[in-house]
């Protein structure tokens, strides 16, 4: 092999640390999509270059706003969902942000679609028994955009329609509810939502695809943190934004100026007649905001959402299975003063579970703990099975404390309009064998308020000091 020694015309090797290899590329054919790991793309020419940043030729430009293997994703989730396209996000709080600010933002406030800053935002209507962190997201952060949010039950559908404003945008729930597994009337709120101008999100992560569609329910729009069943293995954080297909801006031109006039942003066009009916709400999601925020999906972790993805039946299943066993043991047990999930018979959610749900309900649950604070810290304390962590859709099960956790920043009268107490504990029931688990949950709570021997604590005291041992021996 000449070098550049011995052939002046050879690359250098500072060039060939880069480029060496890359003139033909093998023609494989792998069975399982590759990974593209790169920030950026290039162009065969400055004008497809051109093209392809005016938005008006297809391809990537730079990772930003996609790739190859977050591409692959998105097609898939749209199609999983029953949709007509998706983007895909960092995380699913990311999702549900970009969704919002899409609707509800300034620019869908004004008649020529700019944000201007002297224009008042949208309103926000959402379920007040929800992820503590979208609550969070819309209390503060959205709050701080000037989006406006009233929060109501999502088991009385005419509370959301007293709700409505003339600045209304969106309706937000969540198909099966975070802690407690609460089952809205989709459809009721589809209705709702549609006699009012609104779109209706849906959270589908607790359900996934697998247990419902939303869409076929009459949601506008889905959003998922895949970070959890999809995925399936708590590695990877990543979120999606699906449409359904059933969103159309033009129906009511003036209330979506965003989507129906032509915006400087977009080369002077309206994004529903560059992109389509079906394709400016996601565009204005990609283009603009995930653009703007950054709030972008990994390659890896898009890969290993699409390995998850791949088994989301066979473990959604088991993880109902599950969760339905041990909410029908823990209802028999004297230390739990009530337990909530639409599996149980006299749940409040039985009807819907049985209409919407043949597949299962999932594998959140709550129960509350007939104890004191104290007791409550004791019962978690004596676990050895359950992990305590706030993530869900594992394979392990975890047991977390809402009011203390995901749920800590709720105002007092989120709080106790969510039924959060400091006795309330949520599951997440993974995959492992259900008499495990009921054993361990069992004798936790059999521990409560018993006292604690002298040679339990003497061990427990024991197991203290060789941690510590440990810790001071890392550190030196």
């Amino acid at each position: 092999m000449m070098s550049a020694e011995t052939n002046p015309t050879a690359p250098g090797i500072g060039t060939v640390q880069v480029h060496g290899g890359t003139a033909n590329p093998p023609a494989a054919h792998p069975v399982h999509p590759p990974l593209y790991l790169t920030a950026s793309y290039s162009f065969g020419s400055l004008a497809e270059a051109r093209e392809c940043f005016a938005q008006r030729q297809p391809g990537f430009t730079y990772s930003r706003t996609g790739s190859p293997t977050v591409g692959l994703l998105e097609r898939r989730l749209a199609e999983l969902e029953g949709g007509v396209g998706a983007v895909a996000t960092a995380s699913g709080q990311a999702a549900i942000s970009l969704a919002l600010l899409a609707l509800a933002g300034r620019s869908g406030q004004s008649p020529d679609g700019e944000p201007h800053p002297d224009v008042d935002p949208g309103h926000v209507v959402a379920s007040n028994r929800i992820y503590g962190g979208t609550a969070d997201l819309l209390n503060d952060t959205l709050a701080e955009a000037g989006i406006g949010v009233t929060w109501v039950s999502p088991h009385r559908p005419e509370e959301w329609a007293r709700a409505v404003t003339p600045r209304a945008r969106a309706f937000l729930v969540e198909s099966i509810g975070n802690p407690h597994a609460d089952l809205p009337d989709l459809p009721a709120l589809a209705e709702i939502a549609h006699a009012s101008g609104a779109v209706l999100i849906v959270d589908n992560t607790l359900a996934t695809p697998y247990l419902l569609r939303p869409g076929l329910l009459g949601a506008d729009v889905v959003v998922h943190s895949v970070t959890k069943y999809l995925t399936g293995n708590g590695t990877a954080l990543a979120g999606v934004v699906v449409d359904t297909g059933r969103f159309n801006p033009s129906l009511d031109a003036d209330r979506w100026p965003q989507f129906t006039v032509p915006r400087r942003r977009f080369g002077n066009q309206s994004l529903v007649a560059a992109r389509g009916e079906h394709g400016a709400f996601l565009h204005l999601v990609r283009a603009q905001l995930l653009n703007d925020l950054g709030p972008s999906l990994a390659p890896w972790n898009a890969q290993q959402a699409l390995e998850g993805i791949e088994t989301l039946d066979v473990r959604v299943r088991r993880h109902c299975e599950v969760a339905e066993e041990i909410a029908s043991r823990l209802q028999g047990h004297p230390r739990v003063a009530a337990v909530r999930h639409p599996s149980l018979p006299g749940s409040p959610d039985a009807a819907i579970a049985r209409r919407d749900f043949p597949r299962g309900t999932g594998a959140i649950l709550s129960f509350e703990l007939d104890g004191t604070t104290r007791e409550v810290e004791q019962f978690f304390d004596a676990l050895r099975l359950f992990t305590i962590a706030v993530n869900l859709g594992d394979g392990r099960s975890m047991i977390s404390h809402p009011a203390w956790t995901t749920h800590c920043r709720l105002t007092p009268e989120l709080k106790a309009a969510g039924g959060i107490t400091d006795q309330t504990v949520r599951l997440a029931l993974g995959r492992e064998d259900v008499d495990d688990l009921w054993a361990d949950l069992a004798q936790a709570l059999d521990s409560v308020g018993a006292p604690q021997t002298a040679a339990a604590a003497n061990q427990d005291a024991t197991a203290q000091h060789h941690v510590t041992e440990r810790k001071e021996a890392a550190r030196a």
